[in-house]
């Protein structure tokens, strides 16, 4: 590591935090600016949208606005050597492209492993309380995925069906308990006016629950009790889905939620399945808008910068485009969610490439 990587990685650095400080007041100013009616209509105080909702809002801002921020840091950056003639004078005493891009690679490198630590398990515990405030003080809040008529899967041959359950209280009304045999047969069947959550022992409470059993060529058997607990694998998290479940979700917990939820038999499973491989993907973005970055920026044009950074703005709104284009795609299930989560990126990593193939070296 030459001194001038090390200049490059410290002006890099430094635009790259002025960047993400200046995009989190600037993302909080636009929201509050839109959500103010709904923070005052449904009795959100002041203290609870700045000390409580904005403080635990700005992990989501960060994750979302880094490639951004590191991108534009970049483009600015290569984009001011580029026109004082550094880089011409660089690579005219020998200095190739692809050796400049190392100090480059590294800050890009550092911040999509930080990133992929970040969004997996710091993200998810500070989008609990956001979460919590939008179901609570925004009419746009996330819109429930199962509402009532739910139908879970235990094991094979056992099925759960709730007309509707009560997401704030953990409790389910109208519960229905199903056991098969092997040939289809029904054995057994409970059936309970509710069905309460117990967390300090992590079992579902059936109240005033009747028991019926069916033996082959024998008559039905019934009996009524007035408490009973079962250990469903079926957790209020599978019965009250929101669209946003996953992004409160560390990464070894919305594993945990998608296996289960491929278990019990969800529909509708598009959504999470995204959010949850888009943990692994989207922090590449930090990468892959590095790699663009640089021979984007590394050719005097004129304008100047402002040229350049307006090429980097619109290289980064077609990104995001894309990504939300393809999104619908994985949600509905017409696309693989694994698909969707890595296909914007794979498809700017081959535009990169070609920038750098094609680049001045």
């Amino acid at each position: 590591m030459t001194t001038f990587d090390w200049h490059i990685i410290r002006r890099l650095v430094t635009g790259y935090v002025f960047l993400i400080v200046a995009l989190i007041v600037f993302f909080i100013l636009l929201h509050y600016l839109e959500y103010i009616d709904d923070f005052l209509d449904r009795g959100a105080t002041m203290r609870e949208v700045f000390l409580v909702y904005y403080p635990s809002y700005i992990p989501e801002i960060v994750r979302l606005i880094s490639p951004l921020a590191l991108f534009l840091a970049c483009v600015y950056l290569t984009g001011k050597l580029a026109q004082e003639l550094q880089l011409v004078a660089l690579q005219t005493s020998g200095v190739s492209l692809y050796r400049l891009l190392l100090p480059y690679l590294l800050v890009g490198l550092t911040v999509t492993g930080a990133m992929l630590w970040f969004n997996g398990w710091v993200v998810p515990v500070t989008n609990r309380t956001v979460l919590e405030f939008d179901q609570k003080h925004l009419k746009d809040a996330p819109r429930r995925i199962d509402v009532s008529n739910l139908h879970r899967q235990h094991r094979p041959g056992v099925l759960v069906t709730v007309r509707y359950y009560d997401r704030r209280d953990s409790v389910a009304h109208h519960v229905s308990l199903q056991q098969f045999d092997g040939g289809r047969r029904l054995v057994e069947r409970i059936d309970a006016p509710r069905m309460t959550w117990v967390d300090s022992l992590q079992v579902w409470r059936l109240r005033d629950a009747t028991i019926r059993s069916f033996a082959e060529g024998q008559p039905e058997r019934r009996r009524r009790v007035a408490t009973l607990d079962t250990s469903l694998v079926v957790y209020p998290r599978d019965l009250a889905r929101t669209e946003r479940d996953v992004q409160a979700m560390t990464i070894p917990t919305a594993a945990e939620y998608v296996d289960a939820l491929r278990r019990s038999g969800a529909g509708s499973l598009g959504r999470p399945l995204v959010h949850f491989h888009s943990k692994f993907s989207y922090p590449f973005a930090n990468l892959i808008l590095v790699l663009i970055g640089v021979p984007l920026a590394a050719v005097r044009r004129r304008g100047g910068q402002a040229v350049q950074l307006g090429l980097g703005l619109l290289t980064a709104f077609a990104y995001l485009a894309l990504q939300k284009l393809t999104e619908p795609f994985g949600y509905a299930g017409d696309v693989s969610p694994l698909l969707v989560a890595w296909l914007p990126h794979a498809t700017f990593l081959l535009v990169a490439m070609g920038m750098l193939v094609q680049a001045r070296k």
